[in-house]
């Protein structure tokens, strides 16, 4: 079986996805949700991610694709394309027993392997915060919404927020 590629992404209602190496906002239901969609699966993401992450994350195996043939992350798998980074964690979901590949970022990494996706996990954050990394508009010919689940800023969240699932319109189920 060829685990599938999935997106797990925290978005502001302008697309926004990252600001000087960071989110631009502070959502503790979406970390918990994005712990819950990586975990025991493979993720990949770019140099700038890793960055902002800092270490590997506890239950997940970290591919991280640059152009830099000297950058190093320890604790991580460098890999040097998209391509690499896709046979990389097919190889990894296997070895752990996963059905899934996250992708986690960033914007260029999204753009990449956005024709591979077999499922956008997407956090809407309604806010509007400026930012230097966006994730690609999803054409509504190809994608269409799976599931949708509104919710108030809690306590430890700074906005309020939807949980989205999109899946390719080839895959949806049309009853």
């Amino acid at each position: 079986m060829i685990p599938d590629i999935v997106f797990v992404v925290a978005m502001a209602d302008n697309r926004v996805i990252g600001h000087n190496g960071d989110m631009p906002w502070h959502v503790r239901s979406d970390l918990k949700r994005f712990k819950a969609l990586t975990w025991g699966k493979p993720m990949i993401m770019g140099r700038k991610t890793w960055k902002s992450i800092g270490k590997p994350l506890p239950g997940r195996e970290s591919i991280v694709v640059t152009r830099d043939a000297g950058f190093v992350a320890e604790g991580a798998h460098v890999v040097h394309s998209v391509e690499c980074a896709v046979e990389r964690a097919r190889q990894i979901a296997v070895e752990l027993g996963s059905d899934e590949i996250a992708v986690i970022g960033g914007g260029d990494i999204f753009a990449q392997l956005l024709s591979q996706a077999r499922r956008i996990h997407v956090t809407e954050i309604h806010a509007d915060p400026r930012g230097d990394a966006f994730f690609p508009e999803l054409d509504p010919g190809q994608w269409v919404e799976e599931s949708r689940a509104r919710h108030e800023a809690g306590e430890a969240d700074d906005h309020a927020f939807d949980f989205v699932t999109y899946v390719p319109r080839a895959m949806a189920d049309v009853t």
